[in-house]
């Protein structure tokens, strides 16, 4: 039995009054309503709940308990919201390379490419800080990239590499081989990116929020709020801090944060969540 997707409620969550027809400028428009009401977040991950990847929990946890996620979760939630609009997207795992090399990094991504009458592109809601905020086209740019934009896809031998300006540097964000994954691929890596020992989720705090006029991250103590071309940072000082951020900044009451180890961190650079 398929599960019903929940339109009116999943428009509702993300504050959505503008276009449905299938489009390329719909699609726009639901990735940055997605991104700035929906926090990237491993909470779960770090109280010892299981993230679970059926449609009900999901629509149970980000959309009707107005939690957030990462990415199996984020991009599960918004293919079934763009299919339930007459979009077609395929699924694919990647490699992230924000903090690993392609050979040290396991297939811990998911994200979507979609085809529309201008082209295919890709769709990365769920990638946390450095995620694109729109349609990515799936054409080779090259390594430098376009100067006027900020995400770009790049193939290298049978490899797509999603780029993004790190400063004024060009920076791999993640990489794929564009093969059509299946459900079962991402409950695979699902599982190890949320209970195994060695996962970055496992051992770390990561949130991320998109502003309208900029970005709040957080990677264990350390919080990064951006407001146009101004960053304040500083770092948390205990779990009431913590609790208090989360409410301030995300939209989140949780008081079991107030039982969470977080650890501390020693620098930042802006990627990791």
């Amino acid at each position: 039995m398929t599960t019903a997707f929940d339109l009116d409620a999943y428009f509702e969550r993300i504050r959505w009054c503008g276009n449905a027809l299938p489009s390329l400028e719909t699609l726009d428009g639901l990735m940055r309503a997605h991104m700035r009401h929906i926090p990237f977040e491993n909470l779960d991950v770090l109280l010892g709940r299981p993230v679970r990847l059926d449609l009900d929990s999901l629509q149970q946890k980000l959309v009707r308990s107005r939690r957030g996620g990462y990415c199996f979760e984020h991009m599960t939630l918004f293919a079934a919201a763009i299919e339930a609009l007459g979009f077609q997207p395929a699924r694919h795992s990647a490699r992230v390379l924000l903090m690993s090399p392609r050979q040290k990094s396991p297939r811990t991504h998911m994200f979507l490419t979609v085809a529309v009458e201008e082209g295919t592109y890709v769709l990365d809601p769920g990638f946390g800080g450095p995620a694109p905020m729109f349609p990515v086209p799936l054409v080779d740019c090259g390594s430098s990239g376009p100067a006027d934009t900020t995400h770009w896809m790049y193939r290298k031998d049978n490899d797509w590499i999603l780029r993004h300006r790190l400063g004024s540097e060009p920076a791999d964000a993640w990489v794929s081989t564009l093969e059509h994954d299946l459900p079962v691929d991402f409950d695979m890596a699902n599982h190890f990116t949320a209970t195994h020992p060695s996962s970055p989720f496992v051992n770390n705090l990561f949130l991320s929020l998109f502003k309208p006029d900029g970005r709040v991250s957080v990677m264990n103590r350390y919080v990064a709020v951006r407001q146009g071309d101004q960053t304040q940072s500083f770092q948390l000082a205990d779990r009431a801090a913590l609790r208090a951020l989360l409410a301030e900044q995300f939209g989140l009451d949780l008081p079991e944060v107030d039982g969470l180890n977080v650890p501390m961190v020693s620098e930042w650079n802006g990627t990791q969540a």
